[in-house]
């Protein structure tokens, strides 16, 4: 259970902070809902306590997950990636692996959308889906590091610039 003032994540919002949790009478039945502020964008989002983990809502990653999230980050030894598949399917994949919840699995899509821009330049919408995994990533891991997002926004644009150099 979390608590009010904790930051959350949750998959393909960001990081967030629990406002409050509150009692609600939803089809007659009383609930416990966390009220959390995305904070990106300062929306809110309802979340039934008991439902809270079926939908992803985690802790912040600790220093140790996001250190190697930078690392893998930096490692395209067995990275797959980019198979030529169409768009829609392609566009399929990053959204379930951006709701996943999973870091590793946001580095990937933005790992790969980065290969494919190097053959190519990405359309509106891979574009958009690069700044949103960019923006989770980044977002995450300043807390997690206790780090500037723009620090840690540099350094991954460093990443990728020194991997594409090879």
């Amino acid at each position: 259970m979390f608590k009010k003032d904790q930051l959350v994540v949750y998959p393909a919002q960001g990081v967030g902070i629990v406002e409050s949790i509150t009692e609600k009478e939803v089809g007659g039945i009383k609930t416990n809902f966390y009220i959390i502020r995305i904070l990106s964008n300062n929306g809110t989002v309802m979340i039934p306590v008991e439902n809270a983990k079926n939908v992803g809502l985690r802790c912040v990653c600790d220093p140790k997950y996001g250190q190697n999230v930078l690392k893998y980050l930096s490692d395209w030894s067995d990275f797959k990636g980019y198979a030529g598949q169409n768009w829609n399917r392609r566009y399929r994949e990053y959204a379930e692996k951006l709701k996943s919840g999973d870091l590793v699995d946001v580095a990937y899509v933005l790992k790969e959308l980065i290969l494919i821009s190097q053959d190519k330049e990405l359309s509106f919408g891979e574009r958009r889906l690069m700044e949103h995994a960019m923006s989770l990533i980044t977002t995450e891991l300043s807390y997690s590091l206790n780090r500037d997002k723009n620090d840690i926004k540099e350094e991954i644009t460093r990443i990728f610039k020194d991997i594409l150099k090879k």
